[in-house]
């Protein structure tokens, strides 16, 4: 005899009142990792707890979150307390955590300091050594899953901004043992063969063991040689990973990663059209003012009578000339008139002038005598008179 079938709502219930009469279950220490960590706005928190071969969903209502004093997230280690029981609706069990404490940092979490601090110091985060992006890149490569939403949000969000722009798809794993080698080895083929002009690492959000390969030193090391400018794009806004540190730049989303590289040609359209009118404008106000320079100069005589400054500087010239023909003139007259008065002057001072009223000059030995004691008797003198000399001796 066949037993008669239940339904799921059925089992559920009872594996549902089977948990709950286990007085085992109903308060639960538990220590494990957070993964998958989600804030609810209602107030409420979801979360993973694991270790290394197992893991549980959790649940901590508002209520009891008001106890905490730290902010779980993922990669920390902590203890529970709670109850597990079932979710009806679902036929899941988790634990429902009354109380929550920190239990240090997960191994991950740890990897994931250490190496982060390990390439700071080797200079992997400088900004000097960011390249820049193009500013209208023609082929954009996009290195991620070949399915899902990150790829169709790129290529929609590319397009829309540019239609002409070139989308190249590399796929690769975005998650999972070995992924990382596979991210390293098809960021050093795509520079190899100069497959874009630059290149968008992008994947959607989940837990750091989800997000791991891009927290890989092997990861970290191919974005930081790449001759193509990287753009990051990995996990949601609030996630942060050492690909997002290294690469030149980092998106919060995959959508912004495809803004970033894309420039919105209807901007730059109206830019275009801006700056020509610009230009234009410019033109013509340089225009008008050198229309005016010109009448201006029309208007001067230089232009209308070239000569006519020459001829005035020729004129200047002659009135110069006569001014300074008269001051010479003016300055000999009076240099005469002072040399026939010092002339004057010197005929009045002069012995000679004595020697016509009948003196004469007594000399001995060509010396003037001034007294009777400059001779004695038999000296010879001569006697100097106007019209001539004569020798005399002293008896």
């Amino acid at each position: 005899m066949k037993p008669e079938p239940i339904t799921v709502t059925s089992l559920n219930k009872y594996i549902k009142n089977k948990v709950a009469e286990d007085e085992y279950l109903k308060s639960v220490f538990v220590k494990g990792e957070i993964s998958n960590f989600k804030h609810h706005y209602t107030g409420h928190m979801y979360f993973t707890l694991k270790d290394e071969n197992s893991l549980i969903k959790c649940i901590m209502f508002k209520s009891s979150t008001a106890t905490l004093n730290f902010s779980p997230k993922d990669g920390m280690k902590i203890l529970v307390l709670g109850s597990v029981a079932v979710f009806e609706r679902d036929g899941i069990y988790q634990i429902y955590v009354k109380a929550m404490q920190e239990d240090g940092i997960g191994d991950l979490y740890k990897k994931y300091e250490e190496l982060k601090n390990k390439l700071e110091k080797e200079g992997y985060f400088d900004l000097n050594h960011k390249k820049k992006i193009e500013f209208m890149p023609r082929t954009i490569g996009v290195l991620t899953s070949q399915t899902g939403a990150v790829i169709r949000d790129i290529i929609n969000v590319s397009t829309r901004r540019n239609p002409n722009v070139h989308i190249r798809l590399f796929p690769i794993p975005v998650q999972g043992k070995g992924a990382e080698l596979e991210i390293a080895d098809s960021i050093r083929l795509m520079n190899e063969k100069q497959l874009a002009d630059v290149l968008i690492l992008a994947r959607g959000g989940g837990s750091i063991e989800d997000l791991w390969p891009f927290n890989e030193e092997v990861t970290a090391r191919a974005i930081y040689n790449s001759k193509i400018p990287i753009i990051s794009a990995v996990g949601h806004e609030t996630d942060f990973t050492i690909a997002d540190f290294v690469a030149d730049l980092r998106a919060p989303t995959p959508s912004a990663a495809a803004e970033l590289a894309v420039p919105d040609i209807n901007e730059v359209n109206t830019k275009i059209e801006t700056y020509k009118s610009r230009y234009k404008n410019a033109l013509k106000k340089k225009i008008e003012y050198m229309n005016l320079r010109y009448q201006k100069c029309m208007a001067s005589k230089a232009f209308t009578d070239p000569t006519s400054k020459i001829k005035e500087l020729y004129i200047q010239l002659d009135n110069q000339i006569k001014i300074l023909e008269n001051t010479i003139v003016n300055k000999i007259k009076d240099l005469k008139t002072n040399a026939l008065e010092v002339m004057s002057r010197l005929d009045t001072l002069s012995p000679l002038k004595t020697l016509t009223r009948g003196y004469a000059i007594a000399e001995k030995d060509k010396k003037t005598i001034k007294s009777i004691k400059d001779i004695k008797k038999d000296d010879i003198i001569d006697l100097k008179f106007i019209d001539g000399k004569i020798e005399t001796k002293v008896i």
